[in-house]
């Protein structure tokens, strides 16, 4: 497996700037990928998280094969104590470098998930979280994501790092 682009380095300091609330999304995806979803009566903001993104609210907002970036209400993905459950934040953080992978892998091909290591360093418990997954590999076989979630006031709340193999249909 090779790096995606020799002489480059992926950046250990993933930008976690929020996207603006209303912004449209910006999605470098190709058309026939969108194709293949509208068919199966699915949102473009919503595509690979299925029916649990859209349980959990999840909305993308951009995504390429080198970055992907979601948002997720708290409210409603909180345990008991009334803090972000560490499911919902390891579930964004799985659909997020799942679609990073998938587009990476291209046409004819897909991504499933095989290891996901997530470390939750504080709590949110309002508001909307952002993830913002980053290409950290990306190989014929497999592919490699850093996803680094923050709060409203951009406090790191998780840290996950998600490896996909790449299969053909």
């Amino acid at each position: 497996m090779t790096d995606a682009a020799p002489g480059t380095t992926p950046s250990t300091a993933p930008d976690t700037t929020a996207p603006a609330p209303d912004a449209a999304p910006v999605l470098n995806v190709p058309q026939e990928v969108l194709d293949h979803f509208a068919k199966l009566g699915v949102n473009p903001e919503t595509f690979s998280g299925g029916h649990l993104g859209e349980k959990l609210g999840i909305r993308i907002v951009e995504a390429s094969g080198d970055r992907v970036v979601g948002t997720m209400p708290v409210e409603g993905n909180q345990q008991p104590y009334g803090l972000l459950h560490g499911g919902a934040s390891a579930a964004l953080a799985e659909t997020l470098g799942s679609i990073g992978a998938m587009l990476h892998a291209g046409p004819g091909r897909y991504a499933v998930g095989v290891d996901l290591n997530a470390t939750h360093h504080r709590s949110a418990t309002s508001g909307l979280v952002t993830g913002v997954a980053t290409a950290v590999f990306k190989g014929r076989t497999a592919a490699t994501y850093e996803i680094a979630i923050t709060d409203d006031t951009g406090k790191r709340v998780t840290s996950c790092r998600l490896t996909c193999m790449l299969r053909d249909l």
